[in-house]
């Protein structure tokens, strides 16, 4: 990191953890808008003192725009797609946007702590019961895989940034689905090859799966 200031710098600063799904979809959102971001890899172990001082919860990521810090990663995702409104990624019909953001909250309230569960749990009975729950959730949507082309959607959205970040993740979860989840298969395929996926993965990210 530079010596200036952070609150004094004309590009967003954000604080991120380089296997964290909650980081990863905020770089994903960072493409996908061709966002300007410093991106300063944090150990969970280690926290800076920038952090420390600017999030009192010393929580991952922490986004820094000037004078504004945000650290819920929900609130993140949604101010830079305000903030940078092309391409629009919130639907503006009320219904659609109150459902997009039901699913949201359950991905990263629900789904997310599985995911770190399973990657970072030490006692084997709550891994495998967090590994058998996350499987049996992607498996009962099935069906809302195979409605629209994006996740409850026509277009890509908010959700399928949250969405893709955890399918990547399933190899080096141990998560393997049947062959009857074939519309997920698909929107994997969909969402995973984006160019901005590529782009928004970390070196630890790389190394969950062979590409």
């Amino acid at each position: 990191m530079s010596d200036i200031p952070i609150m004094k710098r004309s590009v967003m600063v954000l604080f991120s953890d380089s296997k964290d799904p909650s980081s990863h979809r905020v770089r994903l959102m960072a493409q996908e808008k061709d966002i300007p971001m410093e991106i300063v890899e944090v150990d969970v172990d280690d926290m800076p003192e920038d952090l420390l001082e600017l999030n009192p919860y010393g929580t991952l990521p922490t986004l820094v725009d000037r004078e504004l810090v945000l650290y819920d990663p929900q609130v993140i995702i949604e101010y830079l797609d305000e903030r940078f409104p092309h391409p629009p990624l919130m639907s503006v019909d009320p219904i659609s946007k109150a459902r997009a953001r039901q699913m949201l909250r359950q991905i990263e309230k629900e789904w997310y702590p599985l995911v770190d569960t399973i990657a970072n749990g030490q006692d084997e009975s709550e891994v495998k019961k967090a590994r058998r729950d996350l499987l049996e959730r992607l498996i009962q949507l099935i069906p809302v895989f195979d409605h629209k082309e994006y996740f409850m959607s026509d277009d890509y959205s908010l959700v399928d940034v949250s969405m893709s970040v955890l399918l990547w993740r399933l190899p080096s979860l141990g998560i393997e689905l049947p062959r009857t989840a074939k519309p997920i298969f698909d929107y994997a395929d969909r969402v995973l090859k984006r160019e901005t996926f590529a782009e928004s993965l970390s070196d630890d990210e790389l190394d969950m799966r062979e590409v």
